[in-house]
């Protein structure tokens, strides 16, 4: 099992993470909180439901999470227009400066997991894991779709 393709992306993406989560401790935030800031620099302006589904963690610990991050100044809730109980999620000035910070600590883990592959290798890996994303993406109940 130890050599099969599944263990070896699963094994990958564990130690991925792992250093993901050495890297942004350094800068004095979580993990969580920086894939949080990560992907309001993507989606802006989207409910907190919408944020916990992408980060698939419970909304009331999201809820949680952006608390502290609101009162850190990190993040700022603005009402939605079209429901005034909803609230949208923004950056602010500081947590900009702050992906900045996690991108460079990105690039350096990006240079670390990479080193020793060619622009050539690094492209095909790219392509492959694509595949690998659209065929998991296209699944139902573990069942691929047939079209």
């Amino acid at each position: 099992m130890e050599n099969s393709t599944a263990y070896l992306l699963s094994d990958s993406a564990r130690l991925l993470r792992r250093e993901f989560n050495v890297r942004v401790r350094s800068l004095g935030i979580t993990s969580a909180q920086a894939r949080l800031l990560l992907l309001l620099d993507r989606k802006p302006g989207e409910n907190q439901a919408f944020y916990a589904d992408r980060l698939e963690i419970e909304p009331i610990t999201l809820c949680r999470m952006v608390d502290r991050m609101e009162d850190a100044g990190l993040v700022e809730r603005q009402a939605n227009p079209s429901d005034r109980r909803a609230r949208l999620l923004f950056l602010t000035e500081k947590s900009r400066k702050e992906i900045a910070r996690i991108r460079q600590a990105l690039k350096v883990l990006m240079e670390t997991m990479l080193a020793g592959f060619s622009g050539e290798e690094e492209s095909q890996l790219m392509g492959l894991l694509q595949r690998v994303s659209v065929n998991l993406g296209s699944t139902s109940n573990g069942e691929p779709r047939h079209g």
